[in-house]
């Protein structure tokens, strides 16, 4: 039985082909996501506790901000990525999926679309007529260490909470939106659900939010406690971004790369994808070069082995022509030999 291996033509795709990539959204259309997702999560997280009876049990808040963020990542991520958060942003800076430039721009629509929806949030508070201190309703959900937190977190705790949690929150982030992860369709819930989890845990110790964006909304409008303790709700969540950046980038040059493919253009492309310079999570998650790879990746000498039996004559001239010549020309010396013979 012989076993054709198809070649690249024939395969009927070309993944290094630049009209198999699929369209990359505009800088300015990745930044609205951005910012409309960052409101949503804003809205929700902040939303809820502030207008929740304050005896009652914080799990449906941090339930209604992982919620609101799968939401927000299922209707805008596919557009810059869903990241929403400067920390989740700083991780895939480190990782590689983008470039510094672009990085900073996601930080600065993140911010704008928590401002707007902590705006928002003020304003209906102002409607409210029996609450009569607006600032002082937002100083409830404001993040705070120390006195400032629900049991008195000492700052090295909060600290300890933040570098963790965010931690934890961007190496998921990262893993389940792998362009190689079979699971990564479920990236929305599995990152929503590990931030209820962990707001869960950060409500009961000082509204500990792992997200900077998120942090300052409610600073802004809690008054200058809060502001004075901004400062670690920024520097915590970028050293847990950093550690899970390079914790990921490490695993990811220890696997197997493709083979690097003789066309120019297709070269450039596998680079690219290889180092996930100026690439969003959300950029060419699928240019896989498995069926091609298979096409060209299989030299003359392992169609020649096993696999290929049922052909072996043709496998081994295939796999060496000089020596196929040198057993022809045997075989002409020997005909011609009997040929005189049989004259004779």
């Amino acid at each position: 039985m012989t076993l054709l291996v198809p070649a690249r033509e024939s395969v009927g795709v070309q993944p290094t082909a630049a009209s198999d990539v699929p369209p990359r959204p505009r800088l300015v259309a990745r930044l609205s996501a951005e910012a409309l997702g960052s409101l949503i999560v804003v809205v929700a997280g902040l939303g809820v506790p502030l207008f929740t009876i304050p005896q009652s049990s914080p799990l449906p808040a941090a339930l209604a901000a992982g919620l609101a963020l799968t939401a927000a990542m299922l209707a805008v991520g596919y557009v810059s990525g869903g990241h929403f958060n400067p920390a989740v942003t700083v991780g895939n800076v480190i990782a590689g999926r983008i470039r510094l430039a672009d990085a900073a721009a996601y930080i600065g629509a993140q911010l704008v679309g928590a401002a707007l929806g902590a705006v928002a949030l003020f304003g209906v508070l102002r409607t409210v007529p029996t609450i009569n201190d607006s600032q002082g309703a937002f100083a409830t959900v404001a993040a705070g260490f120390g006195e400032h937190s629900i049991i008195q977190v000492p700052m090295a705790g909060v600290l300890l909470v933040e570098v963790l949690g965010t931690a934890l929150l961007v190496a998921v982030f990262l893993a389940t939106t792998a362009s190689r992860n079979p699971a990564r369709a479920a990236a929305p819930f599995a990152v929503g659900l590990t931030t209820a989890m962990l707001l869960q845990l950060g409500q009961a110790l000082g509204n500990v939010p792992f997200n900077p964006a998120r942090a300052t909304a409610s600073a802004i409008f809690s008054g200058p406690d809060a502001l004075g303790q901004l400062w670690l709700f920024w520097v915590a969540p970028v050293v847990g971004a950093a550690i899970a950046g390079l914790v990921f980038r490490g695993f990811a040059q220890t696997t197997v790369q493709p083979a690097q493919t003789t066309d120019p253009a297709g070269a450039a492309l596998t680079d690219a994808a290889l180092t996930g310079a100026d690439l969003d999570d959300a950029d060419f998650g699928d240019a896989d070069f498995g069926d091609a790879e298979l096409a060209d990746g299989v030299d003359d000498g392992q169609r020649a082995g096993t696999g290929h039996r049922g052909n072996g004559k043709a496998a081994a001239a295939a796999a060496s022509p000089d020596r196929t010549d040198r057993a022809l020309a045997q075989d002409d010396e020997a005909r011609s030999f009997f040929d005189r013979k049989g004259e004779k």
